[in-house]
């Protein structure tokens, strides 16, 4: 089922430590139990060495009791920490150094393998060093630092474990005379499956029986239970509130949309950006300037006559340059951005595409099922003296309430809508492009448009004409009812905009971005629209293939453009704009050309994009800042510029800084998850 596709995220078969490259962090992820353990029985080995060192007793006015062997404790111990702690650190410096691509885990490395060789040297009378405390210290400080990083980054990716979690295990499958409890794993494609209230619906299907709210919110972000009946889909992880329903399964395994959001995470989060390309490309820069400064280190403080300074400063040097910090900045700001994108039914399918999202300057949106709900609703009732709309929409619903066709759908919400009782209806016709007729009692009734009027050769009543005028002006097809051979009323049918469109564009105007619409429909139609929601600009008549036309035109005057549309027949537009957005997806996330997919149909999400892409791409410039900045400040420290006035900086406080350096970026990228995308307040962002 979908919760395999998280497999490439907690299982490498890399060796322990492999890191290719700074950003290679997702590779750590498996590893947080490693980590976690190392460091334990590193600090474990390292506080008897810590104890035991002749400097640090001295530092802190204590003696420990000493015994045959005693002095030996620190080079056993600081041997074995050296070598079960510290391997993970030589064996992905190892890597590196293979690969051509130096980065943090070389120049853990290095500062390790130097400490190593000098507290081995002391320890065998060839230098005068006591240095096996601060190797161990060092190495557990170290682990501590990256136990941390696998931990939040486990944390961020732990979204798509969430996912899979939402997968009943056990399925009730209807069979001969009842239901089968079945695994999810043994379903098959066209199984009708028995879902009862409060339980999630173990795959995608369609309802072939019954209604009920159903809570999709796991996948689309949307807090309110949405009405399912016969006919809609519903999606695998969804909940079922109220009344139990029948379910036919379309859709299963990798192929279900759950399956799809964990692989759009996963994608995500190993994609790269622009601001990754610029912390790798940083990291191996700092490696060269790090080794350079400990050589330069090395050599000025032996000229100076001082070795064992000179040991003991080039090491910290390499120490605290470790680009640690550096490594973490953007991965983990990738990793819980995506996660809480992911949270709030905002799909990133490429990084680029969000981060690009806070230069955007034009919105342009298709009209038709992104700004509109796409589907037909009756916005006006017209009828002769004496009857009462009611009555006209249910004896209109009575003839359309077996047809399938969108018009008739819309007609039989209304009557629904209204509370209004639908009488039954009997010799049902459907006559090909001039409407249906039924009997409802003792009357014929027919409903349909012009074409009807002209072949029955009927007259509209001048006030209905009237009444209806001012909507087909705004592109509402106008249905007559008729009443064995009298017109009787008129229903005025429009794509209704949604109630969220107008919060949307308003939200956009306050964030300095332009909007424009483009639509297939008439230049009344879409002005009708355009004038409701305040849109900047209308392009209207546009063929679908036309689209991707009007965006480079958009282009060519300078706009930077996030395109929103369905996904279907707008991919070539989406994939030309600089953001392709698809909109309303929350059963099709596949959809190749949008950078980003919106599970949600609600077009405020747009504004919560950008909003996401502003605040992480903050938090990445921060971190970078904090980064860069800590080594330009601490390398020279650890030279050792201020040893003329008496500031000395050990290894082993090097090691602290630099952790405490990945902390900072560490914590700086959890507030990431405190960013308010909730829909309701979007517009306020």
């Amino acid at each position: 089922m979908a919760h395999t596709n998280h497999r490439d995220h907690h299982h490498h078969d890399d060796s322990e430590g492999s890191s290719a490259a700074p950003d290679d962090h997702g590779g750590h992820v498996g590893h947080e139990d490693i980590f976690r353990q190392k460091f334990w029985i590193s600090l474990l080995l390292t506080i008897p060495v810590v104890l035991y060192s002749h400097m640090v007793q001295e530092w802190l006015r204590f003696t420990m009791p000493e015994f045959a062997g005693s002095d030996q404790i620190a080079p056993v111990l600081g041997t074995i920490v050296f070598f079960y702690g510290g391997w993970v650190f030589l064996s992905g410096g190892w890597d590196e150094l293979k690969s051509r691509q130096p980065g943090m885990m070389l120049l853990i490395s290095l500062a390790i393998v130097v400490a190593f060789v000098a507290s081995a040297a002391t320890t065998f009378g060839w230098l005068d060093l006591e240095f096996w405390w601060e190797l161990a210290l060092l190495v557990t400080i170290m682990l501590l630092g990256h136990w941390l990083e696998m931990r939040a980054i486990g944390q961020a990716q732990g979204a798509l474990s969430a996912l899979a979690a939402l997968l009943p295990d056990e399925a009730e499958r209807i069979v001969d005379g009842g239901t089968e409890t079945v695994p999810v794993s043994a379903l098959a494609l066209d199984d009708v499956l028995l879902v009862r209230p409060g339980s999630s619906v173990p795959a995608d299907g369609q309802i072939v029986d019954g209604q009920a709210e159903v809570d999709e919110s796991m996948i689309t972000g949307e807090s309110r239970p949405v009405e399912k009946a016969r006919g809609d889909k519903v999606v695998a992880g969804t909940v079922v509130a109220g009344s139990s329903i029948r379910v036919q399964v379309t859709a299963l395994g990798d192929d279900t949309a759950l399956a799809g959001i964990q692989r759009m995470v996963a994608d995500a989060q190993n994609s790269r950006s622009n601001a990754q390309v610029l912390a790798d490309r940083f990291a191996a820069l700092l490696f060269y300037v790090a080794l350079g400064s400990g050589i330069v280190t090395f050599v000025v403080w032996s000229l100076l006559g001082d070795l064992n300074a000179a040991i003991t400063r080039a090491i910290t040097v390499l120490v605290i340059s470790c680009p640690h910090a550096l490594g973490l900045a953007i991965p983990l700001v990738i990793a819980i951005s995506t996660a809480v994108s992911a949270r709030n039914g905002i799909l990133v399918k490429d990084r680029k595409a969000l981060e690009d999202m806070r230069m955007v300057d034009t919105v342009l949106f298709d009209k038709t099922g992104t700004l509109t709900e796409g589907a037909h609703v009756v916005s006006g009732v017209a009828t002769i003296d004496g009857m009462r709309e009611d009555e006209l929409i249910a004896l209109a619903a009575a003839v359309e309430a077996d047809s399938e066709h969108p018009v008739a759908r819309a007609i039989v919400g209304a009557a629904v809508e209204r509370k209004t009782t639908i009488p039954a209806a009997t010799h049902f016709r459907a006559n090909a492009g001039r409407g249906v007729e039924a009997s409802v009692g003792a009357a014929t009734i027919a409903v349909g448009g012009p074409a009807m009027l002209r072949e029955r050769k009927l007259t509209v009543p001048a006030d209905m004409i009237e009444a209806t005028r001012g909507r087909e002006l705004r592109g509402a097809a106008v249905l007559h009812i008729v009443r064995n051979d009298d017109v009787i009323g008129a229903l005025s049918l429009e794509d209704r905009i949604r109630a969220e469109s107008r919060e949307a564009i308003d939200a956009l105007h306050a964030d300095g971005a332009r909007v424009v619409m483009i639509t297939g429909d008439a230049k009344s139609v879409a002005q009708a629209v355009g004038d409701a929601l305040r849109v900047d600009e209308i392009l209207a008549e546009v063929l679908p293939e036309g689209k991707q036309d009007e965006v480079k035109k958009l282009q060519g005057r300078g706009a930077n453009i996030a395109m929103v549309g369905d996904g279907v027949n707008d991919a070539p537009a989406l994939a030309q704009a600089n953001v392709g957005i698809a909109i309303g997806a929350g059963t099709d996330v596949a959809i190749a050309s949008a950078g980003v997919v919106l599970a949600t149909s609600d077009p405020r999400a747009v504004v919560s994009v950008r909003k996401l892409s502003k605040a992480s791409y903050g938090k990445m410039v921060q971190n970078l800042a904090w980064a860069a900045g800590y080594n330009i400040v601490a390398i020279p420290l650890a030279a050792g510029v201020l040893a003329p006035i008496g500031f000395v900086l050990g290894p082993a406080v090097g090691a602290v800084l630099m952790s405490l350096s990945t902390i900072v970026v560490a914590l700086n990228a959890q507030l990431l998850r405190r960013v308010d995308l909730s829909l309701e307040r979007a517009p306020h962002a």
